[in-house]
């Protein structure tokens, strides 16, 4: 697919298309069944890197953070997220054989078990309607694919220019939104934005535990599909068209 907004970004790594679909791909990454311990960032980020294929089904998300973010509905059940994300719980650690001393000391990421109780309260969990979440790399891409999501990874001067861009037809200055989550989550509030009438950019990969997959100087910003048709129609004559833009990618 061409796109006048991925080639003025100059961007290191493609992004990556979020698509839902009820038919199973014919090849790409996959986690075995039951395995617990895989990692959706993980995926998102090779499929960027390495132009691989990714694909998810209820059964096959890794860990319940994931299948949460992926839109499988409420993947947390019994599992002790609130104390994870926050002081630990020893007496659990001692089942949880390898991700034990994680759960011993805790992420830390809240107060208490509280605090992150009301974390997850607030996460804008979705069922989606469909088998399938497929990552499919910005050069494996066709005409006929149609996308809910489009995930950049980028730096900080061309997450400056999607974040103006964003605005650039609205004026309203509302048009992004970095809230906290697992890595893979910007995916989750993705969805939410789509189904807004102005949707708004997700900036994301905030997850320390996860920050290491990606070069320090990376972020995510996740929007829905027609937010980027939207931003995509407004690239010509917009700074990304200026001198000022030019001379910032020389620097990249």
């Amino acid at each position: 697919m061409n796109s006048q907004l991925v080639d003025a970004l100059k961007l290191k790594m493609q992004p990556v298309a979020v698509i839902l679909t009820n038919d199973k791909p014919v090849d790409g990454l996959h986690f075995r069944e039951g395995n617990m311990g895989g990692c959706v960032a993980a995926m998102l980020v090779a499929a960027s890197k390495k132009s691989r294929t990714a694909y998810f089904d209820r059964n096959t998300f890794g860990c319940p953070g994931g299948g949460t973010g992926l839109g499988f509905g409420d993947r947390y059940g019994r599992f002790p997220i609130d104390c994870l994300l926050s002081t630990g719980n020893k007496e659990m650690a001692a089942q949880m054989g390898s991700a034990g001393p994680v759960m011993a000391e805790g992420e830390r990421f809240y107060k208490n078990p509280e605090v992150a109780r009301k974390w997850v309260n607030s996460l804008p969990i979705t069922d989606i309607p469909t088998e399938y979440v497929v990552f499919k790399p910005w050069e494996q891409l066709t005409e006929q694919d149609v996308p809910k999501l489009m995930v950049f990874f980028v730096n900080a001067d061309q997450l400056s220019a999607l974040v103006v861009l964003a605005d650039y037809n609205r004026g309203t200055n509302q048009s992004i939104t970095a809230p906290f989550g697992a890595a893979c989550q910007s995916i989750l509030y993705g969805y939410a934005e789509g189904e807004k009438d102005n949707p708004r950019g997700v900036i994301g990969f905030f997850d320390i535990s996860q920050r290491s997959a990606l070069d320090r100087e990376t972020l995510t910003f996740t929007v829905p599909y027609k937010m980027f048709q939207e931003m995509e129609a407004n690239v010509e004559g917009s700074f990304l068209d200026t001198h000022v833009w030019h001379k910032l990618q020389k620097r990249q």
